[in-house]
């Protein structure tokens, strides 16, 4: 029997990769997955391995499932520290539709400037952060940020090691 490329379970069968012809072995429950959309649950943790995998096809589809899972923290935590080839990443987006769903919202900060996942912004107002117990002060800066796919008004960033949901319009591009 072939192991899973992505969760290494056995009974894996071939994959294709799209819009490439490479193949992949997935598990029945990895090819759901790919299919129609993720649930978050533990099966997923895998992707945390998967994404570094030598393989470019393997890296493709570990990027796909956790570009599908916003809504869990540890997958946008993967998505922020790993690293793909130019041309895997262009392969990784253009049989994801990811390049289509961006453009349908736009991000913008209080002075109308479109915002992009990975840009740096500052804090215009001091934002009391709930259930953290701190206030983020005017003037922090937080790098790396990521936009929430489904809100045009939601951001996410680090601030004080914490990640946090930030509205849009009390942050200007760095």
């Amino acid at each position: 029997m072939t192991a899973c490329a992505l969760c290494n379970a056995e009974g894996a069968s071939a994959f294709a990769v799209t819009p490439r012809e490479d193949s992949v072995p997935l598990c029945p429950v990895c090819q759901a997955g790919v299919s129609e959309g993720p649930q978050d649950g533990p099966h997923w943790r895998c992707l945390n391995e998967a994404i570094w995998s030598p393989e470019p096809a393997v890296q493709v589809l570990a990027w796909r499932l956790l570009k599908a899972l916003p809504e869990a923290p540890w997958a946008r935590e993967a998505l922020e520290i790993a690293w793909l080839e130019p041309d895997v990443l262009a392969w990784a987006e253009e049989g994801s539709g990811a390049a289509q769903g961006e453009d349908a919202i736009v991000h913008v900060d209080c002075n109308g400037t479109v915002l992009a996942s990975g840009d740096t912004v500052t804090l215009i107002k001091d934002l009391p952060v709930k259930g953290a117990g701190f206030t983020a002060k005017r003037g922090t800066a937080v790098r790396k940020i990521a936009l929430v796919p489904d809100n045009a008004n939601h951001l996410e960033g680090k601030v004080e090691g914490q990640r946090i949901v930030i509205l849009c319009q009390f942050v200007k591009k760095a």
